[in-house]
């Protein structure tokens, strides 16, 4: 089996900043994009299931989109189509699925692929959780045939659905605790870098310039985010998901922190919080890779480099 390029899986719940990850993986010629797994999380699975393979089409590339789970593990569905729209992708004009939904679930095609690269495989997670928690629950042995999990979640210090948590590990906070407690190496790219990783206007307007259709879908997605992030005093639209994609493509652009990353389940106030032992004096093993900052201006060079592919 050839490894000049790394497999990965991308697992996502798109969502308009997961659209712009999948177009970012599609094309990235390090990469072998062995399948896309949807979770309901910014909107319904039906949806995730169908936007996943709407940008795919978008992106010319046809690979296996599985499903996985229509809700979290414990607790009510939490959604956000008030960012993302009803339909995930703000009603912007995406072309339909080129190709059908692949019939094995998200959790068992990840367990397939981890074994078939014998400890190769990298997932990238845009979501909440849900399906790598299945995953884990389902197949112990899991985390010795997964290289690393590279995700978008979490925070240290603040939250955006919640004064204390992410989107992203308040939809699931029990799976995000399965997989920080799994032992597989974690990066961790929450709203400390994604924050700092963001386009302005005249960024975006870099983007469109590109002239494709994959451009100018990305540069609409990223306007959105623009007047959106204003009340986090955010001086443009976060990156919040291709921050993880370009963090598994371009990890020199950030600055990383070895340390401890706990999940609160149960906490009245404080459920979702992904608790950071990065700077007290009661030192916990370290299990996670937490990013905590980003170069911005190569940040958006690349990203925007990355989809001028499309213009070839």
């Amino acid at each position: 089996m050839s490894t000049e390029k790394r497999p990965v899986i991308l697992d996502c719940d798109p969502g308009i900043d997961d659209a712009v990850a999948i177009l970012l993986a599609a094309r990235a010629p390090e990469l072998d994009l062995r399948a896309v797994t949807a979770v309901a999380g910014n909107v319904d699975l039906e949806h995730t299931s169908r936007n996943a393979r709407r940008v795919l089409t978008l992106a010319g590339v046809e690979a296996p989109v599985c499903a996985g789970a229509a809700g979290p593990l414990f607790g009510p569905t939490v959604t956000a189509g008030e960012v993302h729209g009803a339909d995930g992708l703000l009603g912007l004009p995406v072309p339909e699925p080129a190709f059908p939904l692949s019939p094995e679930p998200a959790w068992d095609a990840l367990y397939r692929e981890a074994r078939a690269w014998d400890g190769a495989l990298e997932v990238v997670a845009t979501g909440p959780l849900t399906n790598l928690g299945v995953a884990l629950a389902k197949y112990a042995d899991l985390p010795r045939y997964l290289r690393r999990i590279v995700l978008m979640g979490g925070a240290t210090a603040f939250g955006n659905t919640t004064p204390a948590a992410e989107f992203n590990i308040y939809a699931d906070p029990e799976a995000a605790g399965m997989v920080f407690r799994s032992g597989i190496p974690v990066v961790m790219c929450g709203l400390d870098v994604t924050h700092r990783a963001y386009l302005t206007h005249a960024d975006i307007d870099r983007v469109e310039a590109l002239g494709t259709p994959q451009a100018r879908f990305a540069a609409d997605t990223m306007r959105c985010g623009v007047a959106q992030h204003e009340r986090f005093l955010v001086p443009g639209a976060p990156m919040h998901d291709p921050c993880a994609m370009l963090y598994a493509l371009e990890p020199a652009l950030f600055t990383t922190l070895r340390c401890w990353v706990g999940v609160e389940c149960h906490g009245t106030i404080t459920r979702g919080r992904t608790v950071t032992d990065a700077y007290s004096d009661a030192k916990r093993e370290p299990n996670t890779e937490l990013v905590t900052d980003v170069d911005r201006e190569p940040f958006v060079d690349a990203l925007t480099a990355r989809l001028a592919v499309y213009s070839g």
